[in-house]
């Protein structure tokens, strides 16, 4: 006899295996569907694990950015979809905990946050102008909807509810275009932050 709830949960797995397959060959609607089947349980994980929510949030950005970049390795003989994300989220959010990252960085006043990179030389000032033109580049590529979020939300400081009420779109859809095109600019950047150790 199966025992019950079995034969739902594996039609879940293969849903979902068939979305990482989807993420291998690029497509961005297998991403977002897989977020929205799966953020609530990589969520709650990483916050149990770091203890708050803004880390929390900035972490599962990193696994779904990490799930998209190595959707190609997935292999389901070796485990499920839910065993494998989970995987990368518990790896993820023992990462950020033992990096000592301090809460104060995120918290910090925006009116000093132009002293670290404010420049001391004029190669610094090139380098300051070179990164603002990658930024600039970066949110080129992104899809109108995705730049049109990112730029109410981080250049325009609104919140998710109110961007929503401004585009007369579900909250839902804010916040999934949001995160992929952040998830885009992260990726896109990705050498810029390696040059700066972030």
């Amino acid at each position: 006899m199966v025992p019950p709830g079995t034969a739902e949960t594996a039609v879940r797995g293969q849903y979902l295996a068939s979305l990482i397959r989807g993420m291998a060959e690029r497509d961005q609607t297998a991403m977002s569907a897989l977020y929205d089947a799966t953020n609530r349980l990589v969520y709650g994980l990483v916050l149990r694990i770091l203890s708050d929510p803004a880390t929390a949030e900035e972490v599962m950005l990193d696994v779904y950015m990490q799930v998209w970049r190595q959707a190609e390795s997935y292999d389901e003989r070796r485990g499920g979809p839910l065993a494998w994300l989970t995987t990368v989220a518990r790896s993820r959010a023992i990462d950020r905990l033992r990096s000592g990252k301090q809460r104060s960085q995120r918290e910090e006043p925006l009116e000093h946050a132009d002293d670290h990179w404010a420049p001391a030389n004029i190669e610094e000032e090139i380098a300051a102008s070179e990164m603002r033109q990658r930024v600039r580049a970066a949110l080129d590529l992104l899809s109108p909807e995705q730049r049109e979020v990112i730029e109410l939300a981080y250049f325009g400081g609104m919140s998710h509810s109110e961007i929503a009420a401004k585009l007369s779109q579900p909250l839902g859809t804010v916040k999934t275009r949001t995160r992929l095109g952040m998830m885009k600019l992260r990726e896109t950047l990705r050498d810029v932050q390696d040059e700066r150790g972030l």
